[in-house]
């Protein structure tokens, strides 16, 4: 789930920006056999600590490779997948989970601890792993909302009303995550004869569109800590569930409630898998390494790292995620056949209505 991991950036006068951020590799290659390597894009991140656990347990050091955003990592993972760059990939999303199977990106493997993931995120088959889940909403500056005496939105519907007009900004669906997660969310809700149509009402309702998550909410959207120091002018954002926890996490001092709200009828359900790839070097090693992204110590560490859901069942989530950014109730889906049989189309055609 790209451009969902934060970091704390401190911009003076007590605020902090979020922004996408990239960890660093961990551990140090000392031989084939006792390193395996976790290829992902670039919002991977774990406690030290915990990953220092699994090392000592498991005895292989894990080196880690990030290649840029979602859609980048996993076409660059097809282009090597004859010789590839590691044992595990980490981070394609259901949007684009059809590309990486079509194109045998991953060999068969039932991680230890499957039978635990939530029955709505299992899979068929034993090529991916679910390991975790967030959605991409609209979220709203509450400041700017009372400021105006205007109800925040809370459908996709809402969005094309005139009184929300110059006000959403998003990402483009071609080249970000959040940005084809949204797309997918208008096809979800308005079905194949519909999502046109509503992408057209929101072009002439003045939406503007940025190339990526980092741009739109860090610099267009005014309720983010960054966007307030750039003076942004778009008091609504293509983002996730998890943003208003970001920013109560972040914020020094912290404040009472959340900045940001989300509305909740815009949502788009994302699920994150993970997968043991063909011609792993060190199979045994990437086994190993699935086992632990299912384990309950990593499930709980990842909501303050990388701002997703656990998919295991008694994996707890940190209060912050409770009170400011709970997950949607009734999120659009799409089966991952249908994403497969027609993103292509549908980014073609949303590029030509959006972008020209």
């Amino acid at each position: 789930m790209n451009n969902k991991k934060f970091c704390a950036v401190v911009v003076g006068l007590g605020l902090v920006t979020l922004s996408a951020c990239g960890s660093s590799s961990s551990g140090s290659e000392k031989n084939g056999s006792k390193t395996v390597t976790l290829v992902s894009h670039d919002s991977w991140a774990v406690s030290k600590s915990v990953l220092a656990d699994f090392e000592k347990k498991s005895g292989y050091q894990v080196k880690v490779l990030e290649d840029g955003d979602a859609g980048q990592a996993v076409n660059k993972a097809i282009l090597t997948k004859d010789n590839p760059q590691g044992d595990v990939f980490f981070g394609v999303d259901n949007t684009l989970l059809s590309r990486a199977l079509d194109n045998g990106l991953f060999q068969s493997y039932e991680a230890k601890g499957a039978d635990r993931i939530k029955a709505g995120y299992r899979v068929d088959g034993d090529k991916v792993t679910p390991i975790d889940t967030g959605d991409i909403c609209v979220n709203y500056d509450k400041a700017y909302f009372t400021e105006h005496k205007l109800q925040p939105p809370t459908s996709y519907d809402d969005l094309i009303k005139p009184a929300y007009k110059n006000l959403l900004v998003t990402e483009n669906a071609s080249t970000s995550s959040p940005g084809l997660g949204f797309l997918l969310g208008s096809a979800a809700k308005y079905g194949d004869d519909g999502w046109q149509g509503y992408w057209k009402k929101l072009k002439a309702n003045g939406v503007r569109v940025v190339d990526g998550w980092e741009q739109a909410y860090n610099e267009e959207f005014s309720g983010s800590a960054g966007g307030k120091k750039a003076k942004a002018d778009r008091p609504l954002v293509v983002s996730y569930a998890s943003s208003p926890p970001a920013e109560v996490i972040y914020a020094d001092p912290k404040p009472k409630t959340a900045p940001t709200g989300v509305a909740q009828g815009t949502c788009f359900r994302q699920i994150e898998y993970a997968g043991l790839l063909s011609n792993a070097a060190n199979a045994k090693g990437g086994k190993a390494l699935l086992d632990f992204l299912l384990t309950k110590e990593f499930q709980q560490d990842m909501p303050l790292n990388m701002f997703v859901y656990p998919v295991v069942n008694g994996a707890q989530v940190p209060a912050e995620f409770t009170q400011y950014g709970p997950q949607a109730e009734d999120p659009e889906t799409l089966d991952p056949a249908k994403i497969a049989d027609n993103r292509d189309d549908w980014v073609k055609s949303w590029t030509s209505l959006v972008l020209k």
